[in-house]
């Protein structure tokens, strides 16, 4: 039970009255214009409603002539097993007042203290009471606005009733979410988009800086490089000269070796030549000896031969036997040993001229050999005076290469560490020249685009970790929807079981056929209540506006409400007026259903109707209320 006792001051058309309910089915009774439904919107404004099917504005709802209207409804407070309903008050009763003043000022006051509608709406959560829900409070029209309804509207409605709508929520929440995440994934993946188009273009820019940085690396290398292939070069050229120098050395050494050789062997000729001529004198005045002794042999023979003709004519005219030395026959033997001398001298002046004529070829072959070794000798010095120079001219410019090198050298360490040179001097300038050529062309790369591509690049790699990240959350979410749509979806076919069932069972009654289904179980946007209803042995179909009478649509209607009755969370429910089109034993019935249902809950329901006396035979609280000169008055209450 929620309301123990209604007070209203000034509130339509009563002034003052108290209308106390019990647990169970109350019945408010009364003719037409008797205030009976004044009283239902009087519980509705007290618990927080704004708007009305009766005014559009509260202060509408204030007695003519008044300028302020008071709702008070004293709510139920009592332990429920170990706890209240409202565990800050310890009392079994709670005083809710709504204020209404003619100049459009409203507010609540709880236990006689100032309250916000928002404390007031917390305060009937706590009790499940949601006044908004038609299903909770069904004023005067609304059993006919309720078959109008769209099924997603009913649908919605009934889970608000059963406090199931936190299945919903979750499923909208984690819809809401995915949305949000798709919007986000879409987001992130527009900018990762944008943030690839600018990161390819600074990585193309990047991309020319490094190569205008591996470029100018190249240009300094290639400075070094030049440095170091010039100290090969000079060091070539060093030992280039050093080279010519030892062979110079070796050319002068070998012209020394034949030099003295030659030098040695004309000083063997000379001994020779002198050996010679001391045999060609020796042999010359042994000729000389030998053409002395010839001659003074044939000037003795001659003599010898005079004398012998002088002898032989003397001795025709003296006698010269006595004259020894002018005999002939010793004439004659001096003549014969004179010859004999002379072919003596002449055959040793033979062979003194074969010797002297062999001495003299001797002679004149070692002159000529002398002659040659000196030709040699002096082609050798010749040899060796241009050796001697040139080797003074290569060790001074192997001296000055030296030096240059020295001095390269200690440059070339400034700029690094040595570098094994493969290439020219000629073609390390050329790559240098094309290097340039290059350089010049990225001469607009600047530093700044390194920072710029690694700033795009982070930025790049931040939003593919988002949208991984985003990617991963929307599967997360993609299965938490999927998890909370079937959650709601089991305890909706759960639910609309029993309540379908006991639709049935209501319906039969009536001696109609019903049924009642989940549409479109798998959208929960789309999703709706569909009723069926069937009277007098036709097919059931949708229950609306059009296909059946106003007797139908109100019987189908309650027939429902009492279908749900069990499962609805609210400890307080009402309807007005739901029997005005409905025949007498239709009436009697749903009267019949309700009080049964209501009679072992926990539930206080408010049942508003002109024909009380269907209830007069059943087990419900009956309030009668009567007009008398405008004002609306509580008339008796019967047990």
């Amino acid at each position: 039970m929620l309301i123990r006792e209604l007070i209203v001051e000034n509130f339509m058309s009563y002034e003052y009255a108290r209308v106390p309910f019990k647990q169970g089915v109350n019945v408010i009774g009364g003719p037409n214009g008797a205030g009976k439904s004044s009283l239902l919107l009087a519980i509705s404004v007290g618990l927080g409603q704004t708007s009305t099917e009766r005014s559009r504005k509260l202060s509408d709802l204030i007695r003519w002539g008044q300028d302020q209207a008071r709702v008070t409804l004293i709510l139920d407070n009592a332990k429920q097993g170990d706890r209240r309903p409202e565990p800050k008050f310890n009392k079994d009763q709670l005083f809710l007042t709504r204020i209404l003043r003619r100049d459009g000022k409203y507010w609540f006051e709880l236990e006689n203290h100032a309250a916000s509608k928002q404390n007031v709406e917390r305060l009937l959560g706590k009790f499940g009471v949601d006044p908004d829900n038609m299903l909770i409070i069904m004023h005067q029209n609304m059993v006919e606005q309720f078959s109008v309804l769209s099924n997603i509207d009913k649908l919605r409605m009934v889970e608000e009733a059963v406090g199931l709508e936190p299945f919903r929520e979750n499923v909208v929440a984690a819809k809401t979410k995915l949305s949000r995440i798709l919007t986000q994934e879409e987001s992130v993946g527009k900018l990762l988009e944008q943030a690839e188009q600018t990161l390819n273009y600074w990585r193309e820019q990047y991309e020319k800086f490094q190569e205008k940085k591996q470029l100018q690396l190249k240009r300094r290398f290639l400075d070094r490089e030049l440095i170091w292939a010039e100290i090969a070069r000079r060091e070539d050229v060093v030992k280039t000269l050093q080279a010519n120098f030892n062979r110079t050395q070796q050319v002068l050494g070998r012209i020394e070796g034949e030099r003295q050789v030659i030098i040695s062997e004309l000083d063997g000729q000379s001994i020779e030549q002198q050996t010679l001529k001391d045999e060609t004198k020796l042999m010359f005045e042994e000729r000389l000896g030998l053409e002395r002794t010839v001659a003074q042999n044939q000037s003795k023979l001659s003599l010898v031969e005079q004398l012998l003709s002088e002898a032989e004519h003397l001795q025709s005219v003296i006698d010269i036997s006595q004259f020894t030395l002018l005999h002939p026959e010793q004439l004659r033997g001096l003549l014969e040993v004179s010859q004999q001398q002379i072919e003596k001298a002449a055959k040793q002046i033979v062979a003194n001229q074969t010797i002297m004529q062999r001495l003299e070829e001797s002679t004149n072959k070692i002159a000529i050999r002398a002659l040659d070794k000196r030709v040699t000798l002096a082609l050798l010095e010749f040899k060796r005076e241009r050796a001697v120079k040139e080797q003074e001219n290569i060790e001074k410019s192997l001296k000055d290469a030296q030096e240059n090198l020295n001095t390269a050298l200690e440059k070339a360490q400034e700029s690094g560490e040595r570098i094994a040179v493969a290439k020219s001097a000629g073609e390390i300038q050329e790559e240098m020249g094309l290097t340039d050529g290059h350089l010049v062309a990225l001469s607009g790369v600047s530093e700044e685009i390194e920072r710029q591509y690694e700033s795009y690049s982070k930025l790049y790699f931040e939003l593919k970790e988002k949208a991984q990240l985003v990617a991963e959350n929307r599967e997360k979410t993609l299965e938490e929807v999927q998890v909370r749509m079937t959650a709601w979806r089991t305890v909706m076919e759960q639910l609309l079981g029993r309540v379908n069932l006991e639709y049935q069972r209501i319906m039969n009654q009536t001696l109609a056929t019903g049924e009642i289904q989940l549409s479109n179980p798998q959208d929960i946007t789309t999703a709706g209540l569909e009723i069926y209803v069937g009277f007098k042995g036709s097919k059931p179909v949708t229950l609306n506006a059009y296909t059946q009478s106003g007797g139908e649509r109100t019987t189908a209607t309650m027939g429902f409400l009492l279908a749900l009755q069990q499962h609805v969370r609210s400890p307080f429910r009402a309807v007005d007026e739901y029997d005005i089109h409905m025949d007498p034993k239709n009436r009697e019935m749903i009267a019949k259903v309700l009080v049964a249902l209501i009679k072992d809950a926990t539930s206080q329901y408010v049942v508003i109707t002109p024909s009380q006396i269907t209830f007069a035979q059943q087990d419900a609280n009956v309030i009668t209320v009567q007009s008398l000169e405008g004002k609306s008055l509580v008339r008796e209450v019967v047990k």
